[in-house]
């Protein structure tokens, strides 16, 4: 026997004793576990803390238009329904590039551009036909366009109104007749820097755009009104 207590030594080996191998382990339930995990604050929604609530990401402009702008149409027009007002639905910025013909390095400033001045990235156009006399030829780039909806459509309108058109050099209103007969208005913009976001300093060429306004209303007075509503200073 003290031989064998002797070789248990020296490889290091012990035996448990009989109430450590009598004890059953411990199961950590399910319970235990999330409650030692950090509480996940958010507002409900599954968003943490991080993220900003709806209601904070909603442009003011749009506020203004369900606060104010319905409410007024609707007096204005003699709805009966809330969902007869006429809404904005869609803003279509187009830069053409007659220039890009001789140097198509163009479009690229124009891209860099014209997405700095409204939060997205434009898609270039293409000539559709080759016009000899113009040197043009199909398939050739000729300008840059860029449609906005939703969040971004509101949050450009307003810098438009409030930022870009103030700077217009002897600026005295946009001209209130631009309308197509189905209440979209198109207004000209000469220069690019009139928008705060492109830097004077790397602009190498001063270029125009269009900016169409597309609507839901179905004349003209009604899309006059809802623009005018929204902040647009139509020249009296």
């Amino acid at each position: 026997m003290a031989e064998k207590k002797t070789v248990d030594k020296k490889a290091g080996k012990k035996e448990p004793s009989k109430k450590e191998s009598s004890k059953p382990k411990k199961e950590t339930s399910k319970k235990e576990v999330a409650a030692s995990k950090p509480a996940e604050t958010g507002n409900g929604n599954g968003s943490g803390n991080g993220h900003a609530s709806e209601s904070q990401k909603r442009p003011n402009l749009l506020a203004l238009y369900e606060a104010e702008a319905v409410p007024g149409l609707m007096d204005h027009f003699k709805y009966s329904n809330r969902f007869q007002v006429p809404k904005l639905e869609r803003i279509v910025v187009n830069m053409g590039m007659g220039a890009a013909v001789g140097n198509p390095k163009v479009i690229d400033t124009a891209v860099t551009e014209l997405g700095q001045a409204t939060g997205q990235r434009p898609i270039v156009t293409r000539a559709k036909k080759a016009i000899a006399a113009f040197k043009l030829r199909e398939g050739m780039r000729i300008g840059v366009c860029v449609t906005l909806r939703r969040e971004r459509m509101w949050a450009f309108m307003e810098r438009l109104v409030m930022l870009a058109l103030p700077r217009v050099r002897d600026f005295r209103g946009v001209s209130p007749r631009a309308f197509d007969g189905a209440g979209n208005y198109t207004l000209g913009l000469r220069e690019q820097i009139v928008f705060p976001e492109i830097q004077f300093d790397k602009v190498d060429a001063v270029r125009g755009m269009n900016i169409t306004f597309v609507t839901t209303a179905r004349t003209n007075e009604e899309g006059r009104e809802l623009l005018k509503r929204l902040g647009m200073p139509f020249r009296s």
